[in-house]
């Protein structure tokens, strides 16, 4: 049995920065949704933030919220009241989450942030399928109970080259936005606008890819998650631009100090797929305590946008857009995974098969078989979910990551 160590987690110290970076940016949205010269936009996570940003749209994020619930374990009991009004418990857990936290009236932004009652009432929806169907189902269902426009670009999915056609049809329906945009927002878009917000994605996503880079020594993946938050909520400010230069600052000192995440590591893990929100400090000890450090994932890297560029703005959108992970073919998934493990000298994958993510789920059909053969490096799937806890068996989680890392000390 691999030998438990008790190991202590090494908190990063720009924690405290990111927390009051987060708190401003939610209470901004709060005194936007009770000012009348502002307006409000929901926005899918890798939907079009840039424009409506350079349209002075406060942004909300629906799937950021849902991530909150499921990290303060409110959404086991959330998403019952989504499927009483006739949504699946198939379905994607952060939308019956959200949906059962509107119904009830509650949301832990109020538990966090003191004055907030609720999440900002919207004055427009805009959503993109790259990631699933279901954020344009989940935007249509609050479109019906707030009476508010629901737009948005459907994606093309399963691409293993992006090729000029994908971005001459998304980079089309981008366009399409704007004239709607424009009246509810009551302002003209100023191209300038645009291409210095879309320039700041750049700068924001580029510090996000040169953080994740050192997870080779002081960050994990459950770091990573949590750190995330301003490349995803923030992305196209100068806020976001600036936690990043902090936190890549001491990451790198960190890394000059030879200070690591786990002592002893004897083990590293690639995570694929997304987190269980609700045992990210559960699963962070158990990896720790056994010596294994969970160091690098696709969910991360997915808020790394290399084709931003303010030159030209709205293909380089559709292009960042469409070259999302969630959105590309087995084959070119394969081919990044690959190269991922290489890049951080990976001994084992871990795959998360989520209850009600299928998208980002990569354990399905045949994958870690596949992956195996090729790379020789040896795979776990965990079944789970992204907020559903009833999915989620905790023994059966340590019992199985015990004899994997187990199994990869025994083969070095």
């Amino acid at each position: 049995m691999t030998e438990k160590r008790n190991l202590s987690r090494k908190p990063i110290e720009a924690a405290s920065l990111m927390h009051r970076v987060m708190a401003e940016y939610f209470r901004d949205l709060d005194r936007a949704a009770s000012d009348d010269a502002r307006k409000v936009a929901w926005c899918t996570s890798v939907g079009p933030a840039e424009l409506l940003r350079a349209m002075d749209f406060a942004v909300y994020f629906p799937e950021n919220h849902s991530a909150l619930l499921g990290a303060t374990r409110m959404s086991t009991d959330l998403i019952p009241v989504a499927n009483a009004i006739g949504y699946s418990p198939d379905i994607c857990s952060y939308l019956t989450a959200d949906i059962g936290a509107w119904l009830k009236g509650v949301t832990p932004l109020s538990r966090a942030y003191e004055g907030i009652e609720s999440v900002p009432r919207p004055d427009v929806l805009v959503f993109n399928t790259n990631q699933c169907r279901d954020v344009q189902d989940w935007f249509a269902w609050y479109s019906r109970e707030l009476s508010v426009p629901s737009i948005g670009i459907n994606s093309p999915k399963n691409i293993t080259e992006v090729t000029d056609a994908h971005i001459d049809d998304v980079a089309r329906q981008i366009e399409a936005l704007i004239p709607l945009l424009e009246t509810i927002s009551g302002k003209t878009l100023s191209m300038a606008r645009l291409r210095e917000t879309v320039d700041l994605s750049r700068e924001c996503t580029e510090l996000w890819g040169q953080v994740l880079e050192t997870a080779t020594a002081p960050l994990t993946f459950f770091d990573g998650t949590i750190h995330m938050g301003p490349a995803v909520v923030l992305r196209g400010t100068q806020t976001a631009v600036e936690y990043y230069r902090v936190l890549l600052a001491e990451l790198r000192q960190r890394v000059q100090d030879g200070v690591g995440a786990v002592d002893g590591e004897c083990a590293r893990i690639y995570w694929e797929g997304m987190p269980v929100w609700g045992r990210l400090r559960q699963h962070s000890e158990m990896f720790a305590d056994l010596g294994a450090n969970v160091l690098a994932s696709t969910y991360c890297s997915s808020w790394i946008f290399p084709a931003f560029d303010g030159r030209d703005p709205i293909r380089s959108m559709a292009k960042a857009y469409l070259e999302l992970f969630i959105v590309r073919s087995d084959a070119y998934k394969e081919t990044y995974l690959q190269a991922m493990l290489e890049r951080f000298r990976i001994d084992g994958i871990i795959y998360h098969d989520a209850k009600t993510c299928p998208y980002n789920t990569n354990s399905r059909y045949g994958m870690p078989k596949r992956l195996e053969r090729a790379t020789g490096v040896p795979s776990l799937v965990i079944s789970g979910d992204l907020n559903d806890l009833r999915c989620l068996s905790d023994e059966q989680t340590r019992t199985n990551a015990e004899a994997f890392i187990e199994q990869i000390r025994e083969g070095k």
